[in-house]
């Protein structure tokens, strides 16, 4: 027996309407051939789907059989249509995101927030775990945007600038660096530096610094959270490198200090990466604007 949608929408417009001229009036067909396809059915069945004699007219025990299939699958295929033409239509579809940054998701949050409400048949989520390997996973389509400041040449990737910042320099006021104005390398050696759980070469401080340098310093502390950071340098448990607009969403505190890399300061930019085909989307283009426009809401407090 094969069993088609219009089958299952022909006996549950029956039992709702309890007949058969009222139910081909909602299926648009005439009686005529409502009545065919019910003898369809049945020949294919071999039972009857109806008592005939009834009124209004009753399903029988195989009628109801094939009634709780009705209302179990057309909800289904329903609801996958109208996905379906929300995907068409682009105001549904999934933004699952990897960070490279590791401090961005602190800001990242209220953003996240207001998309939601924005688009609510889109799917979000973030994807911490593929931060290291993350442009490969967006062109492997396993993430669909991705926060970076390494941008790369490529034919299948958008790099849009979000915001530009400055990694600083932060340590205890009573650390003897506060005396100093700026920050160089050679400032490093001796110190115990406290960064978030990131390879080196996510970190500004070592790509940007250390690194090309070749200054290694004393000891290096990973910290998973921002505000255990800054807790530890004021402290004086050691120094950090924090882009500047972390500092300045934390309260001032008068137990550290920041101070800027080298005399010329270190300026990076935060890009969002997609893929080309993607980034005209309604609802991504979307997000990257409410990205930048928290990031100026941020910067400006």
């Amino acid at each position: 027996m094969r069993i088609e949608f219009r089958h299952l929408r022909t006996i549950k417009a029956i039992h709702e309407t309890g007949g058969l001229a009222r139910a081909a009036e909602i299926l648009h067909i005439t009686q005529s051939a409502l009545s065919h396809q019910i003898k369809g059915i049945e020949d294919q069945a071999g039972v009857a789907l109806f008592a005939r004699r009834s009124k209004p007219l009753r399903l029988s025990a195989a009628g109801q059989k094939l009634l709780a299939a009705a209302e179990s699958i057309l909800p289904q295929v329903d609801a996958l249509e109208a996905e379906f033409a929300g995907l068409v239509q682009g105001n549904a579809g999934r933004m699952h995101i990897a960070i490279e940054c590791h401090a961005c998701f602190e800001w990242l949050f209220p953003v996240l927030e207001k998309f939601r409400k924005a688009w609510p048949d889109v799917d979000v989520d973030i994807r911490p775990g593929l931060a290291f390997d993350a442009l490969p996973a967006l062109r492997r389509e396993d993430v669909d945007l991705v926060v970076s400041s390494d941008p790369e040449t490529s034919a299948e990737t958008d790099f849009t600038p979000i915001f530009d910042y400055e990694p600083v320099f932060v340590a205890s006021a009573n650390n003897p660096l506060a005396q100093k104005d700026v920050i160089e390398a050679e400032d490093f050696r001796g110190q115990t530096l406290i960064t978030y759980p990131v390879d080196r070469a996510r970190l500004d401080v070592f790509s940007q610094l250390l690194t090309p340098a070749k200054v290694e310093p004393a000891a290096v502390r990973q910290v998973e959270l921002t505000a255990v950071i800054l807790l530890l340098v004021a402290s004086n448990r050691g120094v950090a490198v924090l882009p500047d607009w972390v500092v300045q969403q934390v309260k001032y505190n008068a137990d550290y200090v920041t101070r800027p890399l080298t005399k010329s300061g270190k300026t990076r930019r935060l890009y969002a990466a997609t893929r080309v085909e993607d980034t005209q989307r309604p609802f991504v283009a979307h997000l990257i604007r409410l990205a930048r426009q928290e990031a100026v809401r941020m910067q400006r407090s």
